[in-house]
């Protein structure tokens, strides 16, 4: 039986999709590209990622099949709102809901800041300051820094090279973030402000690790962020 010599690009065919796969599915996991927007035609995909018409048609045939995408005939491909906050269920309006919250990111995001401080680029590192930056300028009003905090956490997922991360951050919503979902009774005297300005000195720590491209310090910065938001009183981001 002679050789399949056709089998070398087929395979660089199929690992050039899944990396466009990759940067696509990141792009609307964050937001950058919204529901219901219109993703560039196919020319214009071919000339910003420099691959081949056929490598943008395996890409965009698995994101429809993942449900980030659907192809309407002559009009084009738009992006899908996602649902997976509520497909999750997730419990964290009490603090032991939160505790279980922290113990699960404890395991996903030291993985990931580590990754990130392997593979971050300039700009995730001055987009992931500029998260920090209006963190620390909203933390005065308690719930309204949550959205920078997130946003943050986001960052470094996406800064993984890894779209399962950025996914599997996005899927957890805002009960990634539930401090202020907890009811008052449980929640006790904690000061919201005062735990937002000790969160932001940890997020400082995990920031720098990241620019110094550490990632045992990120490692660390982070296990000791996310188990101090836990024992403060449960409800920490």
């Amino acid at each position: 039986m002679p050789p399949d010599t056709h089998a070398p690009l087929r395979k660089r065919t199929h690992n050039l999709a899944h990396d466009l796969v990759a940067k696509l599915s990141q792009s609307i996991l964050l937001g950058q590209l919204k529901p219901g927007e219109k993703l560039p035609s196919e020319g214009a995909i071919v000339q910003a990622h420099g691959v081949s018409r056929t490598v943008v048609r395996e890409a965009i045939s698995k994101l429809q099949a993942s449900g980030l995408v659907e192809t309407r005939h002559g009009i084009g491909t738009f992006v899908l709102a996602q649902t997976g906050e509520q497909g999750l269920r997730l419990n964290v309006d009490t603090a032991a809901g939160v505790r279980a919250m922290l113990e699960l990111r404890l395991g996903l995001e030291t993985q990931a800041v580590a990754l990130a401080a392997q593979r971050r680029s300039e700009h995730q590192l001055q987009r992931m300051r500029q998260a920090l930056e209006d963190y620390q300028r909203l933390s005065n009003n308690n719930d309204s820094c949550v959205e920078a905090d997130r946003r943050f956490h986001l960052l470094i997922a996406e800064a993984t090279d890894n779209a399962c991360f950025v996914e599997i951050m996005q899927h957890l919503g805002n009960a990634m973030i539930p401090r202020t979902r907890v009811n008052v009774a449980e929640r006790g005297q904690a000061d919201l402000s005062k735990l937002a300005q000790f969160a932001s000195l940890e997020h400082e720590a995990i920031f720098n690790a990241i620019k110094r491209q550490d990632p045992d310090a990120a490692r660390a910065a982070m296990w000791l962020h996310l188990t101090n938001s836990r024992d403060r009183f449960g409800a920490g981001s």
